[in-house]
């Protein structure tokens, strides 16, 4: 594919990239606008079409909005170079280069697809249909809002994946794979129920799968559904291919599918430029299921490398997905496609021997058998499939080097665990299956691919298994458990014949025994159970390796180098030796490595900590190990606390999000089995400090992790027990929950009375002014949070001298007087910048917002707020922009734009629900909303008011849509 500035995407939802970033296309009209362009890329089309798909009734001044839209998209579309929208005598075009749009390459390759059917090259057909189909993300046009565009134009482009489908399913049809199209038949009947064609391939494909039965319930099923849907019988095609069903007619027998040749010394011995040797693959028993993408990736990559190293862990399908990329290459190898399967062997000296063997080569000399296959392959073009080489991985590397300089018309496509590190080596790392998402819809489900393979292996063993509305749920969550890996989704299927997913999933804490070889296939144990595959990794790795695989399975959700550095090291490990060790686990496809943020950061399937912490506990170290974790996070949240309101801030911010399922493994150690509950209360007191519960929006899992170490340690400090008191407090009163927050805060001030300690003395007075503040409106709240504020300057807490800042502005903003209001705005925005702390400053951005807004300019005041909203939303702020949000309301309800302010009063509403902050309990706030609200009510009428509020609570992106976006956006 050639370079292009931009590529676009139109097969699904529509997408612009520009180089991988993709390019905003925000506004409704403006996607609407380039959908129009890219149908008909390359071509004028006229403005009437143009406006016809933007506007179902176009309005007054549709010409003039249009050439307002083509400015806003050429502007998006811009570059140095210039942009690709034309201006043409009777409308707009845009240029759009070769393989740049998706549509483009779709029909390219079914073109080239047709004429490799013609050609009797059924594999290739199959391959570039595959390559075709994959292109398609979903239902084009379906984030475009024109109408004319999903009626008009998305039909035929579906008709074009339906006929690619077809096409297809004839090409699978010729190589033998009748198998292997039913589900993907299933699928389109099921879509298309009155499509005849699909239902006409899926009889044939049962009834060469020796389905008769079911071949001629097809046809019952689909007559049926004819009469009632049309009124019609099904057409002559139809009709014939049942009646040949009906007879048995030996013409539907399958063409005979490329096999083997008799004798591979045969095969092995075609002459150069002679007949084309097959190979030795074998055929496939089981339906192979997703990688569309996959495969398009291993194929470009044989195009133009010689050597390609599937690399991954132990199951997650390397070897299928080597066997089928090479079948749907085998026609650009004339002498074959070959595989040599490494697992057997035992003796790397013996490697060139075997592969010999595998390749059929009839030598019986004493050369030796390197000799031997440089001059069998010398003069060949073939692609040599080279499985299960990590046991190997020298011995191969050194043979493959060898092959591949003397023979020039080899490729090598091999499965390992590890890189063979040969020069020219291309590295293709297997993920695991698609897995869904946490939520989504059932369709959504049953497309992804784990659930597919799921599916379609317990219809062989567990056929009265169903996904149902009642279990879709726990398959979704079973697939993710599995870590959509193939071998232990297989694996779990066939425990379908007996228990429910629900059941597999209570027991999947001992995975490795409840997923054993119990009715799977044959094979070598090592390859047929999830615990023999795992064992087989942990075999080829060194000392070093098994130690550090148990001591990292401590983390959860990932680590990076520093952690793994503080927690891991041991008698056999330094500190310095953790990031080589790393780096071969990593080379042996035990962790994946990101490199794309600032720190590298590593992780484990979670099949493979399992294994690592069964490893862990034998050896006898968990305890210790997970004592050290937690110290480690105890000793990061710490420091996080102390530099909080500082120029790092939101970076240690992030870093505490990014580590959030690491900070759950410590505190939950911390308050169960072997920890220490008042380490835990220390790190739920740093992470309430940092004030993470309010910035990843969790503020219930911060009060649950408080008051249970709070339960748990009753003999911890008595300053860490009033502070920590204190600050439950104040989450429980951001929640709405008065009582709650009165009971902690009366705990804190008996528990603290006597303590000589500034800390203790200085939080007591922050809550007191806070609840003198928002619980009782009380002015004297604002010498309360001011004497606070100086409290802890004067113990050096820098960070909890800034919230009573933030505290006092506020309470000074709702209860003070207009000229000390507005000059504690200033101060704490001025403080804010000073620190130079992103957090800080979006807030202090906002506070002198409120002090505007309550005693200056509301217009400021609305400015202000947006300005807030941009740097919340621009540092991943999830609390921030609740009040934000509402803050503008107001703000924009005292200017009068009353139709504006009732919808982001439904924007605010919104976030609200979501975040599940509760105004009530936080009287001065919930003053103003309910005054904000009253005044747009009664300046709107109750209906408009209504409705206003309505499309508002309806936005999709409540942040965007305050900053100007539509609220449809």
């Amino acid at each position: 594919m050639r370079i292009t500035e931009f590529e676009y995407r139109l097969l699904g939802p529509l997408e612009v990239l520009s180089g991988s970033r993709p390019v905003a296309m925000r506004a409704a009209k403006q996607r609407a606008l380039l959908a129009s362009l890219l149908v008909d890329a390359n071509k004028a089309v006229p403005t009437d079409t143009l406006i016809g798909r933007l506007w179902d009734a176009p309005p007054d001044g549709a010409r003039n909005a249009l050439q307002n839209y083509v400015l806003r998209l050429r502007h998006a579309l811009s570059r140095p170079s210039g942009g690709p929208i034309r201006t043409c005598p009777d409308g707009y075009r845009i240029d759009v280069p070769e393989d740049a749009l998706d549509l483009h390459r779709f029909d390219a390759l079914v073109v080239r697809a047709r004429a490799a059917a013609a050609a009797r090259a059924a594999e290739r057909a199959s391959a570039l249909l595959g390559e075709a189909l994959a292109l398609w993300r979903g239902e084009p046009f379906a984030d475009v809002p024109s109408e004319r565009l999903r009626l008009e134009v998305a039909p035929a482009l579906n008709e074009r994946r339906l006929g690619a489908l077809e096409l297809r399913t004839d090409a699978d049809f010729q190589l033998g794979r009748h198998t292997d199209v039913l589900p993907r038949l299933r699928e389109l009947t099921a879509a298309h129920p009155l499509q005849e064609r699909f239902w006409a391939q899926r009889m044939l494909a049962l009834y060469r799968s020796g389905r008769q039965g079911e071949s001629l319930d097809c046809y019952r099923t689909v007559s049926a559904l004819l009469l009632d849907e049309l009124g019609v019988d099904p057409g002559p095609e139809l009709w014939q291919l049942h009646q040949r069903v009906l007879t048995a007619d030996p013409s539907l027998i399958a063409p005979p599918a490329p096999i083997a040749a008799a004798s591979p010394a045969v095969a092995a011995s075609s002459a150069p430029g002679g007949p084309r040797a097959e190979g030795n693959l074998p055929a496939e028993t089981t339906t192979f299921i997703g990688r569309e993408s996959m495969l398009r990736s291993t194929h470009k990559l044989l195009e133009s490398a010689r050597l390609v190293t599937l690399t991954g862990p132990g199951g997650v399908g390397k070897t299928r997905l080597a066997l089928r990329a090479a079948a749907e290459a085998s026609w650009a190898h004339p002498h074959g496609t070959w595989l040599a399967d490494l697992a057997p062997l035992t003796e790397p000296k013996l490697l060139d021997r075997a592969v010999a063997e595998a390749l059929g080569i009839p030598d019986q000399s004493l050369r030796p058998g390197t000799q031997v296959l440089v001059e069998h392959l010398r003069e060949r073009r073939l692609l040599l499939v080279l499985d299960n080489c990590e046991h190997v991985a020298e011995a191969a590397g050194h043979l493959v080097g060898t092959l591949l300089a003397a023979a020039p018309g080899l490729r090598v496509l091999a499965t390992s665990r590890q890189g063979l590190r040969v020069p020219g080596e291309y590295l293709l790392p297997v993920p695991p299956l698609a897995v869904p998402q946490d939520r989504g819809a059932p369709a959504a489900l049953t497309r992804c691919e784990a659930v597919r393979l799921l599916a379609d292996r317990a219809e062989a063993c567990a056929p009265n298994f169903r996904i149902t509305g009642r279990n879709e749920e726990a398959v979704g969550r079973l697939c993710r458990r599995l870590d959509g890996i193939p071998l232990a989704i297989e694996l779990a299927a066939v425990r379908l014949g007996a228990l429910s997913a629900e059941e597999i999933l209570e027991r999947l804490d001992d995975r490795f025994r409840l997923l054993s070889d119990a009715g799977a296939p044959t094979g070598p144990r090592h390859q047929r159970t999830l615990r023999g595959v795992v064992d087989w990794s942990h075999d080829l790795c060194d000392a070093r390796e098994r130690s550090l695989w148990a001591g990292v399975s401590v983390f959860a959700g990932g680590f990076d180098l520093a952690a793994a550095e503080a927690v891991c090291p041991d008698e056999g490990t330094t500190r310095e030796d953790i990031v080589d060790v790393l780096a071969a686990l990593a080379h042996k496809s035990v962790l994946t490595v990101d490199t794309t943020g600032p720190r590298a950061r590593y992780r484990m399937l979670e099949t493979l900590r399992q294994y690592g912490q069964c490893r862990l506990r034998e050896l006898g170290g968990d305890i210790a190990l997970r004592r050290r974790h937690c110290a480690y996070y105890a000793d990061m949240t710490g420091r996080a606390a102390a530099r909080w309101c500082g120029p790092d801030e939101v970076a240690w911010l992030s870093w505490l999000r990014l580590e959030s399922a690491n900070l759950r493994a410590a505190l939950d150690f911390c308050v169960t089995g072997e920890g220490d509950a008042t380490a835990g209360l220390a790190i739920a007191a740093s992470l309430t400090r940092t004030r993470y519960w309010f910035f990843s929006s969790s503020l219930g899992e911060g009060r649950h992790w408080l008051t249970r170490a709070l339960d748990l340690a009753p003999q911890a400090p008595a300053p860490l027990r009033v502070g920590c008191l204190a600050l439950a407090a104040w989450i429980a009163l951001c929640q709405g929950d008065q009582s709650a927050a009165e009971r902690f805060l009366a705990e804190g001030v008996r528990l603290g009375d006597g303590l000589a300690d500034g800390a203790s003395s200085a939080v007591l007075a922050y809550m007191e002014g806070a609840f003198a503040f928002l619980v009782h409106e009380d002015a004297g709240a604002i010498a309360l949070l001011s004497g606070a504020r100086e409290r802890f300057r004067a113990g050096g807490q820098v960070g909890d001298a800034h919230m009573a800042t933030m505290l006092w502005a506020m309470a000074a903003a709702f209860l003070g007087e207009r000229e000390p209001a507005l000059a504690a705005g200033r101060e704490y925005m001025t403080e804010a910048d000073a620190h130079g702390a992103g957090w800080a400053c979006s807030w202090g951005v906002w506070g002198m917002g409120l002090a505007e807004l309550r005693h200056g300019d509301p217009h400021r005041a609305v400015r202000l707020f947006r300005d807030s909203l941009r740097g919340q939303r621009a540092i991943g702020d999830r609390w921030g922009p609740v009040w934000g949000l509402e803050g503008l309301a107001w703000a924009v309800a005292a200017t009068g734009d009353h139709a504006r302010a009732a919808r982001l009063i439904g924007a605010a509403c919104r976030l609200l629900r979501t975040t599940g902050v509760v105004l009530t309990g936080l009287r001065p706030l919930h003053g103003a909303h309910v005054e904000a609200e009253r005044r747009v009510r009664h300046a709107l009428g109750e209906r408009a008011y209504a409705a206003a509020f309505a499309e508002g609570e309806g936005t999709r992106d409540p942040m965007r849509f305050a900053l100007g976006g539509s609220a449809a956006g």
